[in-house]
């Protein structure tokens, strides 16, 4: 049934693909809105739940300062941007739940695993999480070409060296390019999938095709989107990222409002009587 998930519904019937709306900029702007008031409704709830995202962030940053890699840490850091829907996942079942004008308190996050698309939660999940994995290798060759994979001593000379040499210069462009091309991947396969597949089970394939859709239907207000995303998180990490703890729970909120703007929501089912009727009369 897992493997089937990755195509189709888990119920094996033909998937209908989503229908997706033109929005504006004005529309990406009233999602984050949306979702500060989702993020306001209950602050100390959702930043107990974002304070793993910083947690696990400075348990890397640690691994990687004792692991001689202190090169890995920038690319680390803005590789989180590839992970945020995963670690906001539980986040749009809040904001669904407040929807419907359900509780939500901060457990009902977890219900997650019981939705009946988990499986094509999962494989959309190892896909971001072998993205990231790639990225991460990327960055490293890129390191190691431009340093002849030199080992740095100091964080402080690291940077010192990165922002004062034409070598540093040369890993500053070229890696923040190739950051771009990774986080597009992500932006234009993601940023409807997982809210998409937590409201109905149409399989992951077609989350991703969704995704891409929205991207080449509102090439320019989720082209804004994503650099909201990415400012918001550069920003959030800065305080030793901390900040993320506030970020990523009221991005993970605007996110399933983003997906209420872009995508039409699913036709009401048809009543059995209601199809055999039809059936009869044509």
């Amino acid at each position: 049934m897992a493997n089937f998930h990755v195509y189709a519904a888990g119920t094996g019937s033909d998937v209908q693909h989503p229908t997706i709306r033109r929005i504006g900029v004005s529309d990406v702007l009233d999602a984050l809105r949306l979702g500060f008031e989702d993020f306001w409704d209950k602050p100390s709830h959702y930043v107990f739940l974002g304070l793993i995202y910083p947690i696990v962030g400075v348990v890397l940053i640690t691994w990687t300062s004792g692991g001689n890699a202190l090169q890995l840490i920038y690319p680390l850091m803005t590789g989180f941007a590839l992970l945020g829907p995963i670690a906001a996942i539980g986040l749009y079942e809040i904001s669904r739940r407040r929807e419907l004008n359900l509780d939500t308190s901060w457990w009902h996050a977890l219900e997650v695993r019981n939705s009946p698309a988990m499986p094509a939660i999962v494989v959309v999940g190892i896909m971001l999480m072998a993205l990231f994995v790639v990225w991460i290798l990327t960055a490293h060759t890129l390191y190691a070409r431009v340093y002849d994979d030199a080992v740095p001593l100091s964080i402080g000379a690291f940077v010192s060296d990165v922002l004062t040499t034409q070598r540093g210069w040369t890993l500053i462009i070229l890696g923040n390019l190739i950051g771009l091309l990774f986080a597009l991947i992500a932006l234009s396969t993601t940023v409807v999938a997982f809210p998409l597949l937590l409201d109905r089970d149409i399989g992951a394939y077609a989350a991703i095709e969704t995704s891409a859709r929205a991207i080449m239907a509102n090439p320019v207000p989720m082209l804004f989107w994503g650099l909201i995303v990415a400012v918001a998180l550069l920003i959030g990490s800065l305080p030793l990222l901390v900040g993320l703890a506030i970020v990523l729970p009221v991005l993970g909120h605007a996110t399933w409002h983003l997906y209420r703007k872009v995508i039409e929501p699913a036709p009401a089912p048809v009543p059995v009587k209601a199809a055999r009727s039809r059936k009869r009369s044509s």
